[in-house]
């Protein structure tokens, strides 16, 4: 059952595109246009399989392509648009010309996702993140190591009371704790 293999996987290129192959999708799809992508690689003369050549046009090679970074308006309009349509990137490709989806994908993945991370919100809801000890767990390496700093430090100068030792120990253990569920 399904579909049968795009392209017989036996002696086609893989890897990086050349600019001579580049060349010859870019002229063979100006004259005749893409028509159907798993004829296209044998009609340009290229040893490449249907699918790849399609990726190549659309990601990179398409002369309405815009490059560059994002604006902060077209970053707004991707968070908000992910609000509502979720992960449905070529959708929200329709609304920013000359983007891919691809593009979007990659943008949102290593950037806005943790940019929202950063301002408090949680990128799969798009609401305030609720964690209570969201700035302590943020904080909680820092805060071990100023525990264990503080427990070397008082057990190397014995002028403190057990008591105040036992209320450092008792500290330093709490925040282990919560550390070691929190990151298991």
């Amino acid at each position: 059952m399904g579909r049968s293999p795009s392209c017989d996987e036996n002696g086609l290129k893989k890897g990086p595109w050349t600019p001579e192959e580049d060349e010859k999708l870019v002229d063979y799809i100006t004259r005749n246009g893409h028509g159907s992508w798993r004829a296209l690689p044998k009609l340009a003369g290229l040893n490449r399989c249907g699918k790849s050549c399609r990726l190549r046009w659309t990601n990179y090679l398409r002369p309405d392509i815009k490059r560059g970074k994002f604006s902060e308006d077209e970053e707004k309009l991707i968070i908000n648009l992910h609000a509502v349509l979720g992960n449905k990137w070529s959708t929200i490709a329709g609304h920013l010309p000359g983007r891919t989806d691809n593009e979007i994908k990659n943008l949102w993945n290593t950037h806005l996702k943790k940019k929202l991370l950063q301002m408090g919100i949680d990128p799969v809801t798009h609401r305030p993140r609720t964690d209570i000890h969201l700035n302590l767990l943020s904080n909680l390496p820092q805060l071990i190591v100023a525990a264990n700093f503080a427990s070397n430090f008082l057990n190397n100068n014995n002028n403190t009371t057990n008591q105040s030792l036992s209320k450092l120990q008792l500290l330093q253990n709490i925040f282990q704790l919560v550390y070691l569920e929190t990151y298991r």
